[in-house]
């Protein structure tokens, strides 16, 4: 199993507990960035310590979540060891690890429903950096 940063801004918090809790069924160790209620909050203030931990190896890999997924991605992808993608099906999750190597799925609250992100989340999980002709691509991007 992994050990998995979690973290997104209030938006996505209602979201962000139920794939804490989907994480901690699989026997995953997550760590929580927050935020821990759904009282407005500035997304950068979660997304970067978040992005640290998986630069720096805390944490295997990061799920942010906020409303559209689009500014906790965009911070998270100014630290150089990550690679964030923001994923609305399962197709693209699972590329993003197996084609892309990204250690941060970024997930849309608003437009997600809890069902659906279960399965992005689990694509992503499930999915290997498949390497080869991938590798020379991502080695580009630092």
């Amino acid at each position: 199993m992994s050990k998995i940063a979690l973290g997104g801004d209030h938006a996505g918090y209602q979201l962000k507990s139920k794939v804490a809790a989907q994480l901690a069924e699989l026997g995953h160790e997550v760590e929580d960035f927050g935020p821990f209620s759904e009282d407005s909050v500035d997304y950068p203030d979660f997304a970067h310590p978040l992005a640290e931990a998986v630069e720096t190896g805390k944490s295997e890999i990061g799920i942010l979540i906020c409303g559209s997924g689009n500014g906790v991605c965009m911070t998270a992808n100014k630290h150089q060891g990550v690679r964030a993608a923001l994923a609305w099906n399962e197709e693209l999750a699972a590329l993003a690890r197996q084609h892309n190597n990204a250690n941060v799925l970024c997930l849309a609250a608003r437009f997600l429903q809890e069902e659906h992100a279960a399965k992005i989340v689990d694509a992503f999980l499930a999915a290997d950096f498949e390497g080869g002709r991938h590798e020379r691509r991502v080695d580009k991007i630092a």
